[in-house]
């Protein structure tokens, strides 16, 4: 189940929720003062591997191995 992330209009606290997919639409209660005007921030992507830490092995390249040009 993925972790969202919410701020409370009311009180400001930001604060995660993990949540089924099936529930991402419901907006949770605040957990500091029990607001129900609470809104889902947009949070940064977090990705792990080689990639993610901007490593590239040499002679990479985003053209397709062994296909037509």
């Amino acid at each position: 189940m993925p972790f969202y992330e919410y701020r409370c209009n009311e009180c400001g606290e930001t604060f995660e929720k993990m949540l089924r997919f099936s529930e991402a639409g419901q907006l949770p209660v605040c957990p500091t003062c029990a607001s129900q005007n609470t809104q889902k921030k947009l949070s940064k992507v977090v990705s792990f591997g080689a990639a993610a830490s901007g490593s590239t092995s040499s002679g990479s390249s985003c053209a397709p191995r062994g296909g037509f040009s």
